[in-house]
């Protein structure tokens, strides 16, 4: 796999981003920075502007102020080029099997068929390949979306609600994922209403009394 270590560090930085959706200010003049192999662990109240962050991360929403960079990224590439957003959504289509599902994200996403076997093994589903995905439980169909950020190599990995479903077994694999990614340079923010045993982590929360930071 591909190991930023060694390379120009990258480095995420917001500044003074400000959002606004549906008249009501999410966050406001809100400026962070997350470095090679460091998580960001993404905290506060429903509605707070969790998701709406890592969704302007990713350059699905556009900020009414502010700006998004990834540093020493990749000049060729844009930032949501060069990220894996998984949203609280599996996206996933039932009557296609497991690995027809993979197949499909590591072909959208740009990565290798050969990546296939290694991500199913690593989140739990080795051996279920030719199972309807629709037969699996709730908590094997969030292990499959996950198992795309393994598909295709991405620095900077956006994740929303990833231990939704999850047992502890679950839990863990993840965490072994992550580890990994954090131990070759990668990056991480995420939203969790369960803390996320990671070894570098910080918090931000989100969602103050008037709707700031």
């Amino acid at each position: 796999m591909h190991a930023w270590v060694g390379e120009a560090l990258m480095r995420l930085i917001a500044e003074g981003l400000t959002s606004i959706r549906g008249g009501r200010m999410l966050f406001c003049d809100l400026s962070v920075s997350v470095e090679a192999g460091e998580a960001l662990a993404l905290g506060g109240p429903n509605g707070a502007g969790k998701t709406t962050l890592l969704r302007t991360i990713a350059g699905f929403l556009r900020p009414a102020a502010g700006s998004i960079r990834l540093e020493r990224g990749d000049p060729e590439r844009t930032l949501a080029e060069q990220c894996h957003y998984v949203g609280h959504l599996n996206a996933l289509k039932a009557s296609l099997s497991v690995e027809e599902n993979a197949a499909f994200w590591a072909a959208f996403l740009g990565g290798a068929p050969a990546a296939i076997e290694g991500a199913l093994a690593a989140f739990g589903l080795a051996g279920l390949n030719e199972m309807p995905t629709a037969y699996l439980s709730a908590g094997q169909k969030r292990r499959l979306c996950l198992a795309r950020v393994l598909l295709a190599e991405r620095p900077l990995w956006l994740l929303d609600e990833p231990t939704a479903a999850l047992d502890d077994a679950a839990q863990r694999m993840l965490v072994q994922v992550i580890e990994a990614h954090l131990a070759r340079g990668g990056l991480l923010v995420a939203a969790s209403h369960e803390a996320l045993a990671l070894r570098r982590c910080r918090q931000l929360s989100l969602g103050g009394p008037d709707g700031h930071t």
